[in-house]
């Protein structure tokens, strides 16, 4: 595992804990700032380039019938492909926060539609649901499960406010623990279900969840009703017959107690965790390797890079997988300097140097995430586990209309 520090050369404040990542043939696009979109980028959305160890963000435009996409920070997001092995997919976006701090119960679908050295096109989607819908919430994740030859979503965990007839003056906009349902969502007829496991007693926020064929791997997550980090592992399955899907969970050996970590895949059974956190005041520093295979999950610690100071100092820390053993970590600029929203940057590859040579580009594609962002109730409360693909492509952003900072408000 090697570490290097990368530099955010354009719209540095709009890497804040939160954002999410996507990836369409190797095109890197970023969504989530912390302020509503400005003219400089009223989409919100931009194409990222990582070139020489340096970061640029270029406006995204949006389709003609496209919907409006929200800045969501903290949202759950997966990819969604017409079969199991299909090589066309979209990406699926549920709840998140907007930047006045509501939370969104909405299901949006984003795709490529165009893309040339001028200019990329996305569109945006919402999709209207019926049945038992999930509240609005954050910090959860959301995954897709094939079985049957059938496909459906499967949204879990998260946080969201309390009830308006429980909330106070004084605490009006505490967040709580989503009860630990688990929705179903069937895209092809509009609909979701709601299931209530045994096995299932706490409402996980910022947990980490691998998704194979019909099963969900769910491990980690914090309570907030406990204050505790679950070292459970729970298997989720998912079974799509002609009838009524079936869902069981089995509680597994082997679980990790940690909030807010990030995974990353590095081939097709191996992924690695990182990151997140042991407690409220206490980073997580340790990696470890986990394999799927034979319907089986087995998670065994590995050698971790050599973190530098600043990163085993700092108090908070967040990040995003970008794919193929890469992972792009953040710490807070107040550990160097008076600058607040200036954070730091740094690229971890999983892989050994033999295989990152055989990658045309250094930061690449698939899985989930996670950041940390001070909260209300605790030190960590808004740690957050958000899932995203990308890949870092090159591109000449000089001859384009930039994102002005000054444009941007919270």
């Amino acid at each position: 595992m090697s570490l290097e520090m990368v530099s955010a050369v354009s719209n540095s404040s709009l890497l804040q804990p939160g954002f999410s990542l996507l990836n369409f043939d190797g095109h890197v696009f970023f969504f989530g700032q912390k302020g509503w979109p400005k003219r400089s980028c009223p989409t919100g959305v931009f194409l990222l380039d990582i070139k020489q160890n340096e970061l640029k963000m270029k406006p995204a435009a949006f389709s003609k019938d496209s919907c409006y996409l929200p800045p969501l920070r903290y949202p759950a997001l997966c990819t969604l492909r017409s079969n199991a092995k299909s090589d066309e997919y979209q990406y699926i976006i549920h709840g998140g926060k907007t930047p006045n701090n509501d939370l969104s119960d909405k299901i949006y679908f984003i795709s490529l539609v165009s893309k040339n050295s001028k200019k990329m096109t996305v569109r945006c989607i919402e999709k209207d649901l019926g049945g038992d819908v999930p509240e609005a919430r954050y910090g959860h994740t959301i995954n897709v499960v094939h079985s049957r030859g059938k496909s459906m979503s499967v949204i879990f965990g998260g946080r969201s406010y309390t009830p308006l007839a429980q909330r106070t003056t004084e605490k009006w906009n505490s967040v709580v623990d989503c009860l630990p349902s688990v929705f179903l969502v069937d895209f092809e007829f509009g609909c979701c279900t709601s299931y209530m496991l045994p096995e299932l007693q706490d409402g996980l926020s910022f947990h980490v969840s691998i998704a194979r064929d019909d099963t969900i791997y769910i491990l980690g997550g914090h309570s907030l009703q406990n204050n505790t980090r679950c070292p459970n592992l729970y298997k989720l399955k998912v079974d799509l017959p002609l009838g009524s899907p079936a869902v069981t969970c089995t509680i597994l050996p082997g679980g990790i107690s940690v909030s807010s970590a990030i995974v990353t895949q590095i081939s097709d059974t191996e992924f690695v965790l990182v990151g997140g956190y042991h407690s409220d005041n206490q980073k997580r520093l340790v990696c470890n390797t986990v394999v799927l295979q034979d319907s089986k999950i087995e998670v065994v610690e590995r050698e971790s890079p050599e973190w530098t100071p600043d990163i085993k100092h700092c108090r908070i820390w967040f990040g995003c997988d970008m794919g193929k053993g890469s992972v792009l970590l953040g710490i807070p600029g107040a550990n160097k300097q008076l600058i607040s929203d200036a954070n730091y940057f740094y690229i971890l590859r999983c892989k050994g140097e033999e295989e990152n040579k055989e990658e045309e580009l250094t930061t690449q594609i698939c899985s989930q995430t996670s950041s940390e962002d001070p909260g209300d109730s605790t030190p960590f409360e808004d740690s957050e586990e958000f899932c995203f693909s990308a890949e870092a492509s090159t591109f000449d952003i000089d001859d384009t209309d930039t994102y002005n900072e000054d444009d941007e408000e919270d």
